[in-house]
């Protein structure tokens, strides 16, 4: 598998992790079927991708990237869909994490 290849398994394994997240507020403690389901399947989906683009990307940046993009992602989903607090401190602090997903794909 090519670098390239993997860096897209890993984005896509960080928006499913964001679905996931998302799904599991929804599915009230896994007492909503349908919604438990879902959340069950973008498990396992997230967790097969990033697994492979383990393969070719080192751990410790492919991790960081990850678990970046799903806290990313999630927080901002929270906010629209939850209608969660939203401050400067929180704005920056997300700012922050993307700045570092940024620094570690250009390292």
């Amino acid at each position: 598998m090519s670098p390239s290849l993997a860096w897209l398994m890993l984005v896509i394994a960080g928006a499913l992790d964001v679905g996931w997240a998302i799904s599991m507020k929804y599915a009230e403690s896994y007492t909503r079927f349908g919604w438990s389901i879902t959340s069950l399947v973008l498990l396992a989906a997230f967790v097969f991708l990033l697994g492979r683009a383990l393969k070719v990307l080192e751990v410790g940046v492919a991790y960081s990237v990850w678990t970046g993009i799903g806290a990313a992602g999630t927080f901002l989903l929270g906010v629209v869909l939850f209608g969660e607090t939203l401050s400067a401190m929180k704005i920056a602090g997300i700012a922050l994490v993307l700045m570092g997903i940024t620094a570690l794909k250009l390292a």
